[in-house]
């Protein structure tokens, strides 16, 4: 059971919008806080996202390496992308780990949903456990993706987290759950 606090909610007094993208909007609401004084939060809106922990037979990570512009470099991701409007999770789930990897998945389990950065973006990402993995129809890649997929060790992520070599914030949360779950365990 959650505890509401009802007592910290803030209350939008009027919204309006500075930029409205294809895959992002930002706007400005003027909010009265919990003391009751006027303030402006920006807010990033998203439309949430899905990310795939895709684990194969040997106990390993299917991942992806692609540049992320954002980031100024290449970083080593788990399969992850955008809800298209009225999509559901697990179907986006299925859709992106066919178009990044080429494969599909017999087991789904979502394990986790979460806010990626709360104090400027709306954006969740559910988080899927995908296992009993073949090869699927072939791959429908994003042309605008240029992607490579590598298979790392489950028991070898925790070094990789460590020592910097994956950075991405939701590959980390996926590798640390599967470590809670100790149903993978790294050396």
């Amino acid at each position: 059971m959650f505890i509401i606090y009802e007592e910290l909610k803030e209350k939008t007094i009027s919204t309006s919008y500075l930029y409205r993208g294809k895959i992002i909007n930002v706007r400005q609401d003027r909010v009265k806080d919990a003391r009751g004084k006027d303030a402006f939060r920006e807010v990033v809106e998203h439309p949430g996202a899905v990310a795939v922990l895709a684990v194969n037979e040997s106990d390993e990570a299917v991942l992806v390496r692609q540049h992320r512009q954002p980031a100024g470099e290449v970083l080593l991701e788990i399969p992850a992308g955008k809800l298209e409007p009225g999509e559901e999770p697990l179907a986006c789930a299925r859709r992106e780990l066919i178009e990044e990897t080429g494969l599909k998945a017999a087991a789904w389990q979502e394990i986790n949903c979460f806010y990626t950065s709360p104090g400027f973006c709306d954006e969740k990402i559910y988080l899927f456990l995908a296992e009993n993995l073949s090869k699927g129809t072939a791959s429908t890649a994003d042309p605008e993706e240029n992607i490579r997929e590598e298979a790392v060790p489950l028991s070898r992520a925790g070094e990789m987290i460590a020592d910097g070599r994956i950075r991405d914030g939701k590959t980390i949360v996926a590798l640390q759950y599967a470590m809670l779950l100790k149903k993978y365990t790294y050396g």
